[in-house]
């Protein structure tokens, strides 16, 4: 049988990317691997990991079996050697044509998925690019309307809001950006994970869901009503919760994913109980993207000492989905 084709893209050269995807392709996973990096990148963190590495330029032929320690590459060359631990801006453009061939290898048929390792935003904003994040990158590049959901074994938590200042949140919850994340989460709870009636538990913004209005009426105005409105499409919508109290285990068997105002209001949750199995996927777009829950640890980087488990676990969902998808096609 076919192995999956998984795109695995290295981030940013000067962190711990390169080092995890060698561990990763030390593993027997049953996947066939290509790696979108520089083939001397993968080679020095080969070394400083003290693992032997055999890599073989993907000519896009279907593998039935792959050998632990077997990389396939899609070389993209480096502007300047790395240095572990210090971002250098001369390779951004490196980074983004990594991401680039990804996409476009997805959107092609190439690949059956990217797995993405992490990279370093600020380097690349510092070379003079504007960029955001892996996730709006990929939504620009597909043209799809997308969002950020974190999943472990025992919880699904998608976001209204990513990266914003606490601040801004509140304006940024309107009637609109709920109903299309809402959509965009069932469709592909549905799609991707096969839950036939999704069932999606919904935050409030305020402590206590806003108390009747006491703390807060964003809960009156905006989330009630979009709510209202989704249930008579026929969603099967929980809320708005309280988030204090929504991931109390007598409450997850209620519902199969939550929606999260904004960043910090759950994602410390989801990670302070299963940090290395946590994986971070983008819903919504035409094609399969996992990726690390953390950053680029740049502290760790060079030491060959990094855990690869986060990467390990979003290849493992990235293969799942693959075989949910080809078995639903």
């Amino acid at each position: 049988m076919p192995l999956p084709r998984l795109a695995v893209t290295a981030g940013e050269p000067a962190g711990i990317g390169p080092e995890l995807l060698i561990r990763l392709a030390s593993t027997p996973l049953a996947a066939s691997l290509i790696a979108i990096a520089d083939r001397h990148v993968l080679e020095r963190a080969a070394t400083r990991c003290g693992l032997r590495i055999e890599l073989t330029d993907d000519d896009g032929s279907v593998q039935t079996e792959r050998r632990p320690g077997t990389l396939r590459l899609r070389h993209t060359p480096l502007a300047a050697d790395e240095v572990p631990g210090q971002p250098d801006p001369r390779n951004a453009r490196h980074v983004l044509d990594t991401l680039t061939e990804a996409a476009d290898g997805c959107i092609a048929g190439r690949y059956d998925a990217v797995v993405t390792a992490p990279l370093q935003k600020s380097s690349i904003n510092d070379a003079g690019i504007p960029f955001s994040g892996h996730t709006e990158f990929f939504a620009e590049r597909a043209r799809a309307d997308v969002v950020m959901m974190l999943a472990s074994p025992e919880l699904r938590v998608a976001l209204v809001t990513t990266h914003l200042p606490l601040a801004a949140v509140s304006a940024a919850i309107t009637a609109e950006a709920l109903t299309r994340t809402l959509r965009i989460v069932h469709t592909e709870l549905r799609r991707k994970f096969g839950i036939a009636e999704p069932r999606i538990a919904v935050l409030g913004l305020n402590p206590h869901a806003g108390e009747g209005g006491h703390l807060g009426r964003e809960e009156i105005d905006t989330l009630i009503p979009a709510l209202d409105a989704l249930r008579g499409e026929g969603m099967h919508l929980i809320g708005p919760m309280p988030a204090d109290t929504a991931f109390v285990p007598a409450q997850r068997h209620h519902y199969d994913a939550v929606l999260a105002m904004y960043h910090d209001q759950a994602l410390p949750v989801l990670k302070s109980e299963a940090f290395d199995r946590t994986v971070n996927l983008t819903l919504g777009l035409p094609f399969i993207r996992t990726s690390v829950d953390h950053g680029t640890a740049l502290d760790l980087a060079g030491t060959g000492r990094a855990d690869p488990a986060s990467l390990i676990a979003a290849a493992r969902m990235a293969m799942d989905l693959v075989a949910r998808s080809k078995a639903s096609a």
